[in-house]
């Protein structure tokens, strides 16, 4: 008996599958190369950042003593200081020193609290991560319904409202939205705290503030795929045999535009996970942006170097979750990667 299912091209996958297999790369060459390319962006990442910190105003080790208590630290404990922290020395040689200590899991340790960096931003991880997946999955709750809405009423005033809905999600700084959410809905409306404590009942606010321009962009991004895949030839056939414009949409073309929507979850996710510090600061979240921002201040230099080299990592590596994924269920995808 024959599927009367159109085939797309996600419906093509068993075949490619095999022959993408044949070609020599596979699956496991694929998730290599991915690897590698997050560990060498954590690397650019660091020696971008290490090569641009020294360019920024104040001295780390005049900003320790004064952090310590030295209200007016004199060039000498300033010079102790600069010894002792290794800042005296050239800046490649910091560079490499540092390096080679993050290989082994030394991320060395905070000027300002004395204590091993990985193990404080480790402290506060649970909380970023906490807002980042709940911020990921209000996004996706808005962005879904609202493509397939817009849609459906392409060209009506559904698809303009949301039309209007991504450039407002484009155009809204979100430290800007922040503040505005913090001032009515927290000390006008009194819901909420100003304080948050990281846990689940007081991350609704922040989340869905991040969550607003995600939704905004994938949203637009999957409607563009939608409408594409609804003027494709198997869609056509589709209705031809009698299938309903819903099952038409949600059944034929929501898989086959699901693909550079999932990719940009995972990159979204990713740079939600070292993107927050200013949602963080706004809110009082205490996760890793919130600490990062007081180490900018401080010019603390391990903690913004080690969150800088990790922050690159997890933004590569959620997207090479993603595309894992899709190359597993699309294997031509590999060949563009």
């Amino acid at each position: 008996m024959v599927d009367d299912q159109p085939e797309g091209p996600a419906g093509r996958v068993g075949t490619s599958s095999a022959r993408h297999a044949r070609r020599g790369g596979g699956l496991p060459g694929f998730v290599a190369r991915r690897l590698l390319q997050a560990l060498a962006a954590g690397i650019g990442a660091s020696v971008v950042v290490w090569a641009l910190l020294p360019l920024a105003p104040g001295d780390p080790a005049e900003r320790v003593l004064r952090s310590r208590g030295v209200a007016e630290p004199t060039q000498e404990e300033i010079q102790a200081t600069r010894a002792a922290l290794g800042l005296d020395r050239p800046l490649i040689e910091q560079y490499g020193s540092w390096l080679g200590r993050a290989v082994r899991g030394d991320f060395s340790e905070s000027y300002q609290t004395r204590k091993p960096v990985f193990g404080e931003i480790a402290d506060r991880l649970p909380a970023t991560l906490l807002l980042a997946v709940t911020a990921t999955l209000l996004a996706i709750a808005v962005a879904v319904p609202a493509a397939l809405i817009a849609a459906a009423f392409h060209g009506r005033w559904p698809d303009g409202l949301l039309r209007g809905f991504s450039l407002l999600g484009a155009g809204v700084p979100a430290f800007l939205l922040g503040l505005l959410v913090l001032y009515l809905v927290v000390l006008r409306l009194g819901l909420g705290q100003v304080l948050a404590d990281g846990k689940l009942s007081q991350v609704w606010l922040p989340a869905a503030v991040l969550a607003f321009a995600r939704a905004a962009e994938w949203s637009r991004l999957l409607r563009a795929g939608l409408l594409d895949a609804l003027s494709s030839g198997y869609a056509a056939v589709a209705t031809a045999r009698g299938a309903g414009r819903a099952r038409v949409l949600v059944v034929h073309a929501l898989p086959n535009a699901s693909i550079p929507f999932l990719t940009a979850v995972g990159v979204g996710f990713g740079a939600l996970v070292g993107g927050a510090p200013i949602i963080e600061t706004v809110f009082s979240w205490p996760g890793v942006g919130n600490y990062v921002v007081t180490a900018i201040n401080s010019r603390d230099m391990p903690v913004i170097q080690t969150f800088t080299a990790l922050a690159a990592i997890v933004y590569v590596t959620s997207s090479v979750v993603v595309d894992v994924a899709v190359a597993a269920l699309h294997p031509p995808s590999r060949q563009r990667t």
